[in-house]
């Protein structure tokens, strides 16, 4: 298992025989992983690394902190900031976001404690959310002035509909474990350790083809909200990217002689 880090508070695990799964994690826990400036921009940096690594077939987001995974943007650091300040702060803000959202691979989010503000936003970002017992979510920002800005008012209502996302964001209120399973703002309710079984089901879908993986994800991504005619194009196209593979050759191969395949990546 190999490690990076990136700036302060951001380090890149690998796991697994290759290294296929990749482990990023919020490392900042004096501050309960409050997203400062600084590590807004580690986590933009970490996702374009693991974004332009082919070697990366799932993404796995987790926290060094025993009671959160993140609480959000750093409030502290915003009150001393200008109205300038916080204008030329955003894109950076923007981008540790957008990072986690644009990862070509699967990704999973492991939430073990709070999520809450832009920390369940980087959980949103994620394809799968596996949380514990432990986990207590919500988009609290409007009881601060504001309105999450990390995606959460686009990516929950895609989750929950409509009507829930506004109920939640209006609300501002802090939803436990249990119900969040319930309301659909967690995908999977671990049984003991978010981050062990978030690992475990990297590892299954890392056993899969790299090229079927993240061709699947950007059918998914890029047909939602489209009619189902305009949303059969996108996946007929996704279908054609891989349809000449050499990971679809190895994989109809290994699956005639009956044999684990040995994906290419190509």
């Amino acid at each position: 298992m190999g490690e990076q880090r990136y700036g302060e508070f951001v380090v890149v695990r690998r796991h697994g025989d290759g290294g296929h799964v990749a482990e990023l994690v919020l490392d900042r826990p004096k501050a309960m992983n409050a997203v400062s400036s600084a590590m807004a921009a580690s986590i933009g940096e970490a996702c374009a690394a693991l974004a332009a690594d082919p070697g990366v077939r799932t993404t796995v987001l987790t926290s060094s902190h025993d009671r959160a995974f993140c609480v959000g943007a750093d409030l502290k650091e915003r009150n001393s900031f200008s109205d300038a300040e916080l204008v030329r702060q955003r894109p950076t803000a923007r981008a540790a976001y957008t990072g986690v959202l644009d990862l070509p691979m699967p990704t999973v989010a492991a939430v073990h404690g709070f999520a809450l503000g832009g920390g369940y936003e980087l959980a949103l970002a994620c394809d799968v959310i596996v949380a514990d017992g432990s986990a207590v979510v919500g988009l609290p920002e409007v009881s601060v002035g504001v309105i999450p800005g990390g995606g959460g008012t686009q990516l929950l209502p895609r989750r929950v509909g409509a009507a829930r996302a506004a109920e939640l964001v209006f609300t501002a209120r802090r939803v436990e474990a249990g119900e969040a399973r319930e309301l659909g703002l967690i995908d999977v309710l671990a049984e003991s350790d978010a981050r062990e079984e978030a690992l475990a089901l990297a590892a299954r879908i890392a056993a899969n083809s790299p090229v079927g993986l993240r061709a699947a994800k950007k059918a998914l991504r890029l047909g939602q909200g489209l009619d189902l005619r305009a949303g059969l194009e996108v996946e007929d196209a996704a279908w054609r990217s891989v349809a000449f593979s050499g990971d679809r050759a190895e994989g109809v191969a290994a699956f005639n002689e009956k044999r684990k395949p040995e994906w290419p990546g190509e």
